[in-house]
């Protein structure tokens, strides 16, 4: 049976992020991108997500955000997912250092989200990269077309996500976990520590690349998710 692949995007991020995912994936069977713009808590946006997913079993992939949205479905619907991607995200809870910076954000963001935009540009890709057309347009491109509310929404979410450690050890369908060498919002660490907690999980560090490796490293990832679902059993 062809496979129904699930995109959950990060914050301020919309079906751009993984245009040339979808691209690649579309040989391997549907592709669809989740919604997670209309709710301001994970759980609301695990449930907006499952609610307009299609019908069936899914292979999930969440990036960031999209990842703690991924960790909430494996917790409440796990029967609904066939194989578990996890990209550039991490199973901690926000830190108090990081909750008061998205606090200053959302401030400045009534004002001057583009000024947020700019200030995040230099932590969401490698340094290298961050001025290229493909990634930095795209980003800001993302970010206008979504604007402050969807920001404000998805920074509350991502400041009140549970912390997804404790239930790592129960995700048992197939998983694999992705992260950028030079991710600086959630380094290898993080992807390691997640790879080591779920039971069979695979890890792939991807070099030369940021937070967002999808835009970063397009065709490395698009090869890494068609090989790896093409595998599946």
């Amino acid at each position: 049976m062809k496979p129904k692949i699930l995109l959950l995007p990060g914050l301020l991020n919309d079906a751009s992020l993984f245009t040339e995912q979808m691209v690649a994936l579309s040989a391997l069977g549907s592709v669809q991108v989740g919604d997670l713009t209309r709710s301001d808590s994970i759980g609301e946006l695990a449930a907006d997500v499952l609610a307009g997913a299609p019908d069936g079993r899914l292979v999930l992939v969440g990036l960031s955000m999209g990842g703690y949205v991924a960790f909430e479905i494996m917790r409440t619907a796990p029967q609904r997912v066939a194989a578990l991607v996890l990209m550039d995200t991490t199973a901690r809870p926000d830190t108090p250092e990081a909750s008061a910076l998205r606090e200053e954000l959302i401030k400045l963001a009534e004002t001057d989200l583009e000024a947020v935009t700019e200030r995040l540009l230099a932590r969401l890709s490698h340094p290298d990269l961050m001025n290229q057309p493909a990634v930095r347009g795209v980003i800001q491109s993302m970010a206008s077309g979504l604007g402050k509310e969807v920001f404000i929404r998805q920074q509350r979410a991502i400041m009140s996500r549970p912390d997804s450690r404790p239930t790592l050890a129960g995700i048992a369908c197939p998983t694999l976990v992705i992260c950028g060498r030079e991710d600086q919002i959630t380094p290898p660490e993080m992807a390691e520590e997640i790879a080591a907690g779920i039971k069979h999980a695979e890890l792939k560090i991807i070099e030369q690349c940021g937070h967002l490796s999808t835009l970063d490293q397009p065709e490395q990832v698009s090869n890494l998710l068609l090989e790896w679902i093409k595998a599946l059993k």
